[in-house]
């Protein structure tokens, strides 16, 4: 057998048989496969959309890290993690826990404070 892309003389190798193995056979395995990649699938939503938030907190914390109060404090900080709640993706029901932010920057046209809130989430 000829190959082009070879100089005359050098033999083209054998091709190595791989058997295909079968990973489910009966019903019952098919099954489990599934809830097990749906299990994989709710773990890697939860730990991107997790990620997700905390860069979202990080970029508003950065954006307002020179704002300081009368006594040199910052008035946007982080502040822990809200209780656990569980909302609703296409990849299924996730339960998430959304970092808190203590902003205490006062809107001057309102006269009330200013708030984070996630494009992310609903509240």
């Amino acid at each position: 057998m000829s190959n082009p892309s070879r100089p005359p003389g050098i033999a083209v190798p054998a091709r190595k048989v791989t058997p295909m193995l079968r990973v489910v056979v009966d019903e019952q395995a098919r099954g489990e496969l599934r809830a097990g990649l749906d299990e994989i699938v709710l773990e890697g939503a939860r730990r991107m959309l997790a990620a997700a938030l905390e860069a979202e907190v990080d970029v508003y914390c950065e954006a307002r890290v020179a704002r300081r109060g009368a006594r040199g404090h910052r008035l946007v900080v982080r502040n822990g993690h809200a209780e656990t709640r569980t909302i609703t993706t296409a990849a299924g029901r996730i339960e998430i826990r959304q970092p808190r932010v203590n902003d205490q920057r006062v809107d001057e046209t309102t006269g009330e404070r200013c708030r984070f809130s996630s494009s992310i989430t609903p509240p």
